[in-house]
């Protein structure tokens, strides 16, 4: 198994799993690298239950390779990663990160929800073969009570009508409503979102945002990716802008947005506002 250098934390293994209070993600020192390129050079962030955190950033600032770490799909080089106080990816022995074994990995991301930029739709499924697949198939609900849960999380998401088509058939920002309602089946504790709206046209933007502000508002821990300002002000609770692998600057989404405080977070705005 590889391992990667520890660091200094509250004690072994970290926080108690599901202690009140504590976060449901928590980065100490994340550390990742390609190769020769260091992509994060020491990320400390902090997600309580119940917020919503919006990463802003330009392209190539380490957003979207942070929330491929929360869940494991790349793995650190160093420093730690929790989510609902367990390590992410690895159990800690003699001072060292060993790397689980793939089926824990697994059975880790079933809590964590993720949608991606494109929608990675099985294009031969409908709608709702679609959102029943992964609780079936990893979590071995009944088909019946997987589609009965489906076609609700569809109809939450506004595709209760749209339950038989089939990818082709819907629209960009229907078909992410479909990988949203998707990552919701397998009822997560944590919702990561990598830049959802950034391969929609313009017109369906919104709607995807309303979803996402409808998830907020029952109370789902997420994390965002996004160049949505408007999103970020309205619906984050904190707003962080990463430059070049390093987090410049965090806070209250308006402050941020109104006042920022460093530099090079004022030039990013001033080009996207």
């Amino acid at each position: 198994m590889s391992t990667v250098a520890s660091s200094t934390s509250s004690g072994p293994g970290g926080p108690a799993p599901g202690t009140r209070g504590e976060p449901m993600v928590r980065a100490e020192a994340v550390c990742k690298a390609f190769g020769h390129v260091k992509v994060l050079k020491g990320i400390d962030l902090e997600v309580h239950p119940g917020e919503v955190m919006c990463i802003l950033g330009p392209s190539g600032s380490g957003k979207s390779t942070f929330l491929r770490c929360i869940n494991h799909l790349e793995q650190i080089n160093a420093g730690r990663l929790w989510v609902d106080g367990s390590l992410v990816g690895y159990r800690e022995k003699g001072g060292r990160l060993h790397e689980l074994h793939d089926r824990d990995v697994a059975a880790q991301r079933r809590d964590i929800g993720m949608v991606f930029q494109r929608f990675n739709l099985f294009p031969h499924m409908t709608a709702l073969e679609n959102v029943v697949e992964a609780p079936v198939g990893v979590k071995r609900v009944s088909r019946a009570a997987a589609r009965a849960k489906g076609a609700e999380l569809l109809e939450r998401v506004g595709l209760g009508d749209k339950v038989h088509s089939y990818p082709s058939q819907l629209s960009g920002g229907q078909q992410q409503r479909v990988a949203i309602a998707r990552a919701l089946a397998m009822e997560p504790k944590l919702m990561l979102f990598d830049e959802p709206t950034s391969a929609l046209d313009p017109e369906l933007v919104g709607e995807v945002l309303d979803v996402m502000r409808g998830l907020a508002r029952s109370g789902m821990t997420m994390v965002v990716v996004t160049h949505e300002i408007g999103f970020a002000r309205e619906v984050g609770d904190t707003l962080v802008f990463m430059d070049d692998g390093v987090v410049v600057e965090a806070g209250d989404p308006q402050e941020v947005i109104a006042n920022p405080q460093h530099e090079r977070t004022k030039t990013f705005l001033s080009k996207v506002l």
